[in-house]
């Protein structure tokens, strides 16, 4: 299953996109349920993966090494900056994959769906 999750830069969950088949694409899922383009018009800034790199100028992701070649310290820098801002949200993640539905679930996306949320209330309440 592929679920999108928005996060506050204290790790604290604030949404959880509704599931679409692990096969998609992570940008692609991003781009379907919008959520770049609404961070966009509310001023609130992405800062993502590399598997978002190409989402925009709004998104923040790492620099990548061309082939052949090095990042320079500066762009070192730079990713060891965005990870250091990102680890909160990772661990929160972490901690939805602590569910073990998430780690084994054979059901449709629409159940999942209903799962997410469920699983989204429980965390709020922690």
């Amino acid at each position: 299953m592929n679920v999108q999750v928005v996060a506050d830069p204290t790790g604290k969950l604030l949404w959880i996109s509704p599931a679409l088949p692990g096969r998609t694409h992570d940008l692609t899922a991003a781009r379907t349920h919008r959520i770049i383009r609404i961070c966009e018009r509310q001023g609130v800034p992405v800062l993502a993966d590399r598997a978002y790199i190409g989402a925009g100028p709004w998104v923040t992701t790492p620099i990548r090494r061309l082939p052949g070649r090095d990042l320079t310290t500066t762009q070192r820098t730079i990713n060891r900056a965005l990870s250091a801002a990102r680890a909160p949200v990772e661990r929160s993640i972490a901690r939805l994959k602590s569910w073990r539905i998430f780690r084994r679930a054979r059901c449709s996306p629409n159940r999942m769906t209903a799962i997410a949320a469920a699983i989204l209330t429980l965390e709020r309440q922690r």
